[in-house]
């Protein structure tokens, strides 16, 4: 076994290792991609700081000596494990890749946010995605995550960095079965006599601040059911329980599929700004700026497709 040693450069053993693995110096420095000299000289040092010979060479191969033996089984592993370990960190010039943890709404990643993922894992597919979903808000550092997509009306921890995608206004909406037995509105005012569902709701008569153009009007509604989450609000509407106020873009794939009717569709209402944050502008891994440019897209080619832009 070998004595115990003056602290030995893990640089130098690194060589060292794969001297052994490649039973001699031009192999090492051919898969190392350094001069064979470089190679030289790390062995050299090490022997030096380590007071014995490490290694026997010949014309024809290099062989470890007892103490090199000892040396690499007692390091090959921990050096191979730094290798992998670098290896995963991706570059900036690389291609997007690894784990991407998100923090996301519930309800946005349902709707929206699933065709785009699957969008971005055909696009990037050396990417694994892990989401968190909720309305709570995250922190970013504390919890180990990547990126967040976040619905929120202001941004409390100015220390992130935030890219704004957009406004998610908010439409009327109600399910065919339910306008069939209830009747269509035909101006807001109709609305106090419909049954409808609250988002946020400790009392559900809520009055309704809805805009037409530039112009808005309040609306007083009763609610017979109200729930803090808006894929519970779309679930009701989608059962024909009554009329809910929900973002648009969370609504837009049932509106195609015919399974909810736009209701009053001259009106909305403001909603919260969407933001993708993610917690520093410096040496951003290429995962997160790919991840945040697709959704940046994907949110912008939603809304140019809207009339009422938002």
């Amino acid at each position: 076994m070998l004595a115990e040693m003056p602290e030995l450069s893990l640089d130098d053993v690194a060589i060292f290792v794969k001297v052994v693995e490649k039973t001699g110096f031009a192999g090492a420095a051919r898969e190392l991609r350094v001069p064979t000299s470089t190679v030289s000289r790390a062995i050299a040092r090490l022997e030096s700081s380590a007071g014995v010979r490490l290694l026997h060479r010949t014309t024809r191969i290099v062989r470890p000596t007892s103490e090199g033996r000892a040396l690499y089984d007692s390091s090959a592993h921990a050096v191979a494990s730094l290798r992998h370990a670098t290896g995963a960190i991706e570059p900036a010039s690389r291609k997007p890749k690894g784990r991407l943890r998100v923090a996301a709404p519930g309800d946005l990643s349902a709707t929206f946010l699933a065709d785009t993922i699957v969008a971005f894992m055909e696009r990037h597919p050396l990417v694994e995605l892990e989401f968190s979903l909720g309305n709570a808000h995250t922190d970013l550092v504390d919890q180990g995550f990547d990126v967040a997509v976040r619905a929120t009306a202001s941004l409390r921890d100015s220390s992130l960095v935030a890219r704004k995608l957009g406004e998610l206004a908010h439409g009327l909406y109600a399910s065919p079965s339910y306008l069939r037995k209830h009747g269509v509105p035909t101006a807001p005012s109709d609305l106090s006599r419909h049954q409808c569902i609250v988002f946020r709701g400790k009392d559900l008569v809520r009055t309704w601040t809805l805009r037409d153009g530039a112009a808005e009007s309040a609306t007083e509604i009763h609610g017979r059911v109200g729930g803090d989450d808006f894929s519970f609000v779309r679930a009701m509407m989608l059962r024909g329980a009554g009329i809910g106020l929900c973002p648009m873009v969370l609504c837009k794939r049932d509106e195609e599929d015919g399974k909810l009717v736009r209701v009053l569709p001259g009106f909305s209402a403001r909603g919260a700004t969407l933001y993708v944050i993610y917690p520093s502008r410096h040496k951003v891994p290429a995962r997160v700026t790919a991840f945040r440019d697709f959704v940046v897209d994907a949110f912008d080619a939603w809304a140019n497709r809207q009339p009422d832009r938002r």
